[in-house]
């Protein structure tokens, strides 16, 4: 808290001090907007020619230069996705200079992209690429915008996909952060297991950006960050309506709408609104039918008011229900007792929805501060029928288990941003407040027969957690080659439980607390090379029902994380990104949803290096592929040191063509190298490679392209047979005498093929 506090109060001098070096001289002042949707453009690196000075526009695309000697500039703006703005300024002593400028879409160029230290996160170019250059087919494929990123899906289509970085089987979200418009998306203390982050409620063509870091280096982000974070935002406005219906294989069906509300008149005052809404239905390629259905609904409403004023209101609904064939034992598929896409227990399944309100407000104080403040509420139910082990618990009945929870998360995220000088040289202050608070209802795991008879409760319960954050960050240029930045950050919790099975233990509270600094260099060696390194400290808590009902655990294990490496552009067509890096993470104890039980894993330390390469060949050929290699470990377990399911090297990637006469297509791998499956790699996870395919055709027109587009996607085109998920467990099947611990699985998606036909207008 010291830290912090010393930080704090630092930053409020160098603002009081650095308010008297900006009196003298002229000023310029600019707004950079969208020339289609009158948006504030974020992000956008603002250089004034013939200097060494740039800046990057703010949330509100807000940049500024101060301190100027009288005469004319040239204000050089780019953006990746955006043609480049060049304009002459004439400034004059004592004055300040206000101008607008309007950036207009183009077909993105890797030649136009620069390498340069304005951003303190060295993927945020990369991130950037990918999102204008990778096909989006699937609700997973946002994931896997995530170099490394690997995802599997075991449950019918409906439950959150299970998560593979750097190392980690995240589960479904332990040691990830997902944010969606700032709001969480993990939910903790989750009936299923901790970080719980069912994405499906983003429909996947209404993500614009995705801001993505490994590691836990960054101040902004707290729980859960320690393998990394990503961040998914939605359009402030659509350029254009849409209208899209999709007919697979599978009895597979999707519908999705997004509607412009007010019009370009209305954009054109500053206000924007929108709608869309998304509907899925399929069997499935199991021999059971899935029956998954899956709707959304989603609105967006935005206000730019005078004086640096930006107020942005969304609100959606999600619900979903499926069916699930679960996972399979190996030795029922030898024996020919079911096939490779049948079941032991066809009544698994769930149903799960979730309501979002989501209310942010940025104002500007001065050009060079801005106030950001984000109030979100989000009402989610769930429930899940799984069955992993059959009849070996209950031979009669079988082991059927239902976990339930109904929960309400309400938050508030506050930040304020100060751009000032030290030194002569541009200084970058933020500081933030975070509160989060999960209230859960009747967070339950039962076993169950058919889903609707209740055999028995193992656990039933509420429970309560709070968490506080502050963090401080400076970002400091003192040359116009390296980004120094510093931060830390401050973490609160508390947590209860009442206990609604066993009356001895009923309620149950404690509290913890955890300081996380940071410590980021970036520097560019040329015009072509820029180098970083990285260091942070970061945390995950562990499940409120762990903490309250387990003697020494560590409530806040710590992770503790360093990386280097280089991003290259040896020629304007090609760019390289290496890095090597090294994560150890204190301690943790993992409360196993399915059981009801606790399990230590001990402390862990995973080292690897990620290189990832995009090149644009030709005008009309893209190549990018990314390549990661981990070697996770247990600490001092020299007899079964491997982590069950830990990734060690994923890789994917793919070409794609743009034909100037409306034809594009893409084709693109993926790769997850075998591992182990149990401590001791008595047991080995099955690999596999997979291609996928996608063409689209949009005709051009006199006046622009056609409104309709036609395209037809292709999933795992070599119909490879290959295991999504899987795990040992120990099971046994009906009218077997012993128990067998083997590999079980679900099995991934045969060859899979749907045409999609999109309208807009």
């Amino acid at each position: 808290m010291r830290l912090l506090y010393s930080l704090l109060l630092f930053f409020l001098a160098v603002c009081t001090s650095s308010f008297a070096s900006t009196l003298h001289g002229g000023s310029i002042i600019g707004v950079v907007v969208d020339l289609e949707t009158n948006v504030e453009v974020s992000g956008a690196t603002v250089q004034l020619l013939g200097t060494d000075q740039y800046q990057t526009t703010n949330n509100l695309g807000i940049f500024t230069f101060t301190g100027l000697a009288s005469g004319e500039y040239t204000v050089r703006i780019t953006l990746i996705g955006y043609a480049i703005v060049e304009k002459k300024i004439a400034v004059a002593d004592f004055e300040t200079t206000n101008i607008k400028l309007s950036l207009e879409t183009i077909a993105f160029v890797l030649d136009d992209v620069e390498i340069t230290v304005q951003q303190s996160k060295p993927l945020a170019t990369i991130s950037q690429i990918d999102i204008l250059k990778r096909p989006i087919n699937t609700a997973q494929d946002i994931l896997r915008f995530v170099p490394g990123l690997v995802i599997a899906q075991h449950a019918g289509g409906g439950k959150a996909e299970q998560i593979f970085l750097r190392g980690f089987d995240i589960d479904h979200g332990t040691d990830i952060a997902l944010f969606a418009d700032g709001m969480p998306v993990n939910m903790v203390s989750h009936a299923h297991g901790q970080g719980y982050a069912d994405l499906h409620f983003l429909i996947p063509e209404l993500v614009e950006k995705v801001d993505f870091q490994k590691g836990p280096y960054f101040a902004q982000v707290g729980n859960l960050a320690t393998a990394g974070y990503v961040k998914f935002q939605t359009p402030d406005a659509l350029r254009q309506n849409l209208v899209s219906v999709e007919v697979g294989q599978f009895d597979t069906y999707r519908s999705v709408a997004a509607i412009d509300l007010l019009g370009k008149r209305a954009a054109a005052r500053g206000t924007n609104a929108y709608i869309a809404s998304e509907t899925v239905f399929s069997n499935g390629y199991f021999e059971a039918p899935q029956d998954f259905k899956r709707f959304n609904l989603f609105a967006k409403f935005r206000q730019t008011f005078d004086e640096g004023k930006v107020l942005t209101i969304s609100a959606s609904r999600f619900s979903s229900a499926w069916m699930a064939s679960g996972q399979i034992p190996e030795r029922a598929i030898r024996s020919g007792q079911i096939s490779r896409f049948g079941t032991i227990d066809p009544t698994e399944g769930g149903r799960t929805t979730r309501t979002n309100l989501n209310i942010q407000h940025a104002t500007a104080l001065t050009p060079r501060t801005v106030v950001n403040n984000q109030f979100y509420v989000n009402h989610y139910d769930f429930e899940l029928y799984s069955n992993f082990t059959f009849f070996l618990n209950n031979p009669e009945k079988g082991d059927q288990i239902k976990q339930k929870e109904n929960r309400i998360i309400s938050g508030y995220n506050g930040s304020i941003v100060h751009e000032t000088n030290l030194l002569d040289s541009p200084l970058r202050l933020e500081g933030g407040a975070q509160v989060r608070y999960d209230d859960v209802d009747d967070i339950e795991l039962s076993r169950t027969y058919g889903r609707k008879n209740t055999l028995n409760r193992l656990a039933l319960g509420d429970l309560q957690e709070i968490n506080l954050g502050l963090y401080a960050d400076a970002q400091w240029r003192p040359t116009s080659r390296l980004n120094v930045q510093v931060g830390t950050r401050f973490d609160q919790f508390l947590f209860s439980y009442q206990n609604n099975v066993d009356s001895l233990t009923a309620f149950r509270s404690a509290a913890k607390s955890i300081a996380s600094p940071k410590l980021n260099l970036n520097y560019q060696i040329n015009p072509q090379l820029q180098v970083f390194a990285q260091s942070g400290s970061g945390f995950h808590s562990n499940d409120t029902r762990v903490i309250l009902g387990a003697t020494n655990t560590q409530i806040l294990p710590r992770a503790i994380g360093f990386e280097g490496g280089f991003i290259w552009k040896p020629y304007s067509k090609l760019l390289i990104n290496l890095s090597a890096w090294q994560l150890n993470l204190e301690q943790e104890f993992v409360y196993v949803g399915d059981e009801s039980v606790v399990e230590p894993s001990g402390a862990t330390t995973r080292k690897g290096i990620d290189l990832g390469l995009r090149w644009q060949a030709t005008p009309w050929l893209f190549v990018d592929a990314d390549y990661n290699f981990t070697r996770p470990r247990t600490n001092g377990a020299e007899a079964a040191p491997y982590i069950p399911l830990a990734p060690t090297q994923t890789s994917i990637g793919g070409i794609t063509i743009t034909s100037p006469k409306g034809l594009d297509a893409s084709l693109r791998y993926r790769y997850l190298a075998d591992r182990a499956a149990n401590e001791d790699y008595s047991l080995t996870a099955q690999g596999w490679f997979l291609l996928d395919a996608q063409a689209s055709w949009r005709p051009k027109w006199k006046n622009g392209k056609s409104p309709v587009q036609i395209t037809v996607s292709l999933q795992n085109i070599a119909n490879t047979p290959w295991k999504e998920a899987q795990f040992e467990t120990e099971s046994r099947l009906m009218n077997e005498a012993e128990p067998v611990s083997e590999i079980h699985f679900t099995p991934g998606t045969p060859f899979f093929a749907k045409t999609v036909l999109t309208f807009r207008f």
